[in-house]
């Protein structure tokens, strides 16, 4: 099977996704859940946080920039729209737009100046039926979960099944090319149930060896609950980069994340002569030094 390249633009920057590329960083932080302080502000019509969010996770490392404006009792498509060219306005990167509300999608994509990934749609009839329409009238790509309105699959052949029935809905029934399909496999909290990884992983590597379709997954759902969550982290994403993992909506803030990210695409032969870990490595010294007291 073939291996895919999904490929994401800004109106000035290409980022592409593929099992020979380096991974692709999405960072996870414009996000207002669990931020109570965010939401606030946010219905308010102050979207200051996000300028903060945009600068720490470009210098982070991040490739993508997930946006996501779900705060109940506020115009949602409104929020996305502006916080869309907010973030055009201070950085290159592309963008995912994240949304479950179908009319946010429609403007979001709208506004956007470039070529976006949707996040996400399911595999109900329904969802199938309201956003793949959007996806392909805009020509975005677009996250696809392998669950229904029955289940989250706990088992690796039923996520599987899905995939294809998602597969087959999107390129038959609606023309979407099959490199702008993008798996999640489905990462759900270890602290929960210490096999749930496991499952993660023989779904990345069959979906890859099925389809050769691109994954990415929300990284922070491995150790939700757990101590030590950036190093939980830092274990998971390499192994399942060997798995076949392409991206991932994480925290671009975290070095120790990013860090690990960077390291496995050196070791597996996805950063040509090191280029990138060198001049990662020499940034970082030039940095201390810029920071150190004068003697």
């Amino acid at each position: 099977m073939p291996l895919r390249h999904t490929v994401l633009r800004s109106a000035s920057k290409e980022v592409v996704l593929g099992h020979d590329r380096p991974f692709t960083v999405i960072g996870e932080r414009i996000n207002p859940t669990g931020r109570k302080k965010f939401q606030d502000q946010l219905r308010a019509g102050d979207l200051s946080a996000i300028e903060t969010d945009v600068h720490a996770q470009v210098s982070g490392g991040a490739d993508v920039l997930d946006i996501n404006m779900g705060v109940p009792l506020t115009d949602e498509p409104e929020l996305l729209r502006q916080a869309i060219l907010l973030v055009q306005s201070m950085s290159d990167l592309p963008v995912c737009i994240d949304s479950s509300v179908v009319e946010a999608l429609d403007i979001g994509l709208r506004t956007y100046q470039g070529r976006a990934l949707v996040n996400s749609v399911t595999a109900e009839d329904e969802r199938l039926a309201a956003i793949l329409p959007l996806v392909k009238r805009y020509d975005a790509a677009i996250i696809a979960l392998p669950n229904d309105e029955h289940e989250i699959p706990m088992e690796a052949d039923k996520r599987l099944e899905l995939t294809r029935k998602i597969v087959r809905v999107a390129t038959e029934e609606y023309g979407i090319a099959i490199e702008d399909i993008v798996i999640d496999p489905l990462a759900m909290p270890i602290g929960a149930d210490t096999s749930v990884v496991t499952t993660t992983l023989d779904t990345i590597s069959r979906v890859r060896t099925e389809f050769g379709l691109n994954m990415t997954l929300g990284a922070s759902n491995v150790s939700f609950g757990m101590p030590g969550r950036h190093t939980i982290g830092a274990a998971f994403l390499p192994m399942a980069m060997v798995a076949g993992l392409t991206s991932a909506i994480m925290d671009a803030r975290s070095p120790q994340i990013v860090a690990a990210v960077k390291a496995a695409d050196l070791l597996l032969g996805h950063d040509e002569w090191g280029g990138a870990w060198i001049a990662a490595h020499r940034a970082r010294q030039a940095a201390e030094r810029a920071a150190a007291p004068v003697a």
